[in-house]
């Protein structure tokens, strides 16, 4: 018999405290930034499945590959009894691996939606009766407490995510991971790979411009939410390749010299003609760099799998 359960470790009122923050103390820098997890309101969740979809966009598909042709890998790899997904969204490529982890017991999705947690779960104990899904409405850059579940644990950060961490941001989540993890337990890392830099600016800015409205999503989000005023329209969509920190910058520019007010802030913002909005950052990586940041997390990188063309890696890596 399959069991649904679902568990809120966010404060209801936690998302409306942490937008504002992040406003607040974004908009006062220098460059001004946004956290790129404001993107995904429901419409912005949308957009990013249309991107997914997109020609220019090769990371899903070339992740959903590896899934699909090493799940059975994976599966006697880590024995896993409890499936941890971190950052689940809808667990649309993960069914690939709950259906390969022949003694899977508990699969435990970790998101702030609690609507997108609610869907998942009610239609994965549908379809597979004796799995149980304890779901956790939670933010996986804080501290986590995990359900009590039987071992071993694999831990799941798919979609190449990571990427949007700086390396110091990467280095504490990675050792919040590792504290996670007993003995025998193991991380699946989705990882973007540095290629050229032609590639990797198209799939940021695709011909359609559905990345573009994706970025400018984050002003709407401001307005509604904070009652801000700013024209998305006053604003150019900016993709860059940074060489020498190997990552992708999404940034707003504005079009005009232009204040822009926040009235839940308090807030009157001045924009520069030209000045950028920092909003993302999409680190790419190689495998001796992912070897080196595991390993001073406490992991030991054991499994490498790339896609055909060798665009994307997961890697499995087990504590020490």
């Amino acid at each position: 018999m399959s069991l649904f359960l679902l568990t809120r470790t966010l404060p209801e009122d936690a998302t409306e405290a942490a937008l504002r923050a992040d406003v607040q103390q974004g908009l006062g820098r220098n460059p001004k930034t946004l956290p790129p997890k404001w993107f995904y309101d429901a419409h912005g969740s949308e957009l990013f499945e249309q991107i997914t979809e997109l020609p220019e966009y090769y990371p899903t598909r070339a992740e959903r590959e590896i899934l699909i042709d090493r799940a059975d890998e994976i599966a006697a790899a880590t024995g896993a009894r409890t499936l941890v997904e971190l950052g689940s969204g809808s667990s649309e490529k993960t069914r690939h691996l709950i259906d390969a982890l022949a003694g899977l017991h508990t699969y435990v999705p970790v998101d702030v939606s609690e609507s997108a947690l609610t869907q998942a779960g009610h239609a994965l104990v549908a379809e597979r009766p004796g799995l149980n899904v304890h779901a956790l409405i939670a933010d996986f850059t804080a501290r986590l407490a995990l359900p009590d579940t039987p071992g071993p644990r694999l831990v799941a950060f798919l979609g190449g995510t990571i990427g949007n961490l700086l390396p110091a941001e990467r280095a504490e989540f990675l050792a919040s991971v590792r504290a996670l993890l007993s003995p025998g337990d193991a991380l699946l890392l989705g990882t973007d790979l540095v290629k050229d830099e032609k590639v990797l600016v198209r799939a940021y800015d695709d011909a359609a411009g559905v990345t573009a409205a994706f970025n400018k999503n984050v002003l709407s989000v401001v307005n509604r939410e904070l009652g801000a005023d700013f024209d998305p329209g006053a604003f150019d969509h900016v993709a860059l390749w940074d060489t020498g920190n190997e990552w992708i910058e999404m940034r707003l520019r504005s079009r005009t010299q232009q204040t822009v007010k926040i009235p839940a802030l308090d807030l009157a913002v001045d924009f520069a003609a030209g000045e950028d909005l920092h909003t993302e950052i999409s680190a790419k990586f190689r495998k001796g760099g992912v070897r080196a940041e595991l390993a001073a997390a406490g992991m030991e990188l054991t499994h490498w799998w790339t896609d055909g063309e060798g665009r994307f890696a997961l890697s499995l890596s087990v504590a020490r």
